[in-house]
């Protein structure tokens, strides 16, 4: 009976292990794993402070810009909630809304080119009432912008919300 224990636990303990390594491999990297992007930020983080779910969407303009030689290819925008969403506003005027993934079908190309010494305004809108009156209390959302290259720059919203 010994040797059929000993067969099973070593029999489980590699199943484990394989199963362990699987899926590892079939791991997507998060966000955090990303390169930086080559576009810079004067603010990476806005608070808006206090507001109340009454009040509705509340919004913040970002102004990133391409401080390098080269002309920078931003693939996408995503968002880390429903309830936040961003636009693109360049030259040929606004783009998006830009959201979750997985969120409200698949994620559009943001396919925006951004030369060298040029700037783009990242308009985030926040909307209190997304997660019904659960939704209280302080939040934390976060934008990212991901170039051609995989560069990735993260932008963060701040609020805290009242009934």
């Amino acid at each position: 009976m010994q040797i059929k224990s000993v067969i099973v636990f070593v029999v489980i303990l590699v199943g484990l292990f394989v199963l362990m390594s699987w899926g590892k491999v079939n791991q997507r990297p998060s966000q955090l794993d990303a390169a930086s992007s080559p576009l810079t930020v004067t603010e990476k983080l806005y608070d808006f402070g206090t507001i109340k779910m009454g009040d509705g969407k509340v919004n913040r303009i970002f102004r990133v810009t391409n401080p390098t030689k080269q002309k920078v290819e931003l693939k996408s925008i995503t968002t880390s909630c429903m309830c936040t969403t961003a636009y693109l506003i360049g030259p040929e005027g606004e783009k998006g809304p830009f959201g979750m993934p997985g969120h409200g079908g698949s994620v559009r190309p943001a396919d925006e080119l951004i030369k060298a010494g040029e700037t783009r305004d990242i308009k985030v809108v926040y909307d209190p009432n997304a997660h019904g009156p659960a939704g209280v209390g302080p939040v934390d959302r976060f934008i990212y912008l991901t170039n051609a290259d995989g560069g990735t720059l993260e932008l963060e919203i701040k609020a805290l919300v009242t009934p």
